[in-house]
């Protein structure tokens, strides 16, 4: 099941369940880096999308190889939520549930899942 939009480094798609689901390959200790990368991606690539309403989880894995990079995980989360902000949901306000972590991977990148709550 490869139904993934990509555009450089960016890829996404929406599963079967509805979730909105969004890969970035390579990572930077730069959180500002991601906010401009996923919006251009989600105006030009992925336009098919329009804003929910009601609560959302959001579920977001920072990968890397080797030794952990140096970032805080805080200012990621804000960068990729104010990137999906006007896509997935209407405003980041209505994020009920938030997970962030950080975890060894094969290849170094960020996920993220955005799901509607019922």
């Amino acid at each position: 099941m490869d139904n993934w939009i990509k555009s450089g480094k960016v890829r996404a798609r929406i599963t079967d369940e509805g979730a909105l689901e969004v890969r970035c390959f390579g990572l930077t200790t730069q959180a500002k880096y991601y906010k401009p990368l996923l919006r251009e991606f989600f105006r030009k690539d992925f336009t098919r999308l329009r804003p929910g309403h009601g609560d959302y989880a959001v579920h977001i894995v920072m990968e890397y190889t080797g030794d952990p990079p140096w970032m805080d995980l805080d200012n990621l989360a804000k960068a990729l939520l104010d990137s999906v902000s006007g896509n997935a949901f209407a405003d980041d306000h209505q994020v009920a549930r938030l997970l962030v972590e950080r975890r060894v991977g094969d290849r170094e990148g960020i996920y993220m899942r955005v799901e509607a709550m019922d």
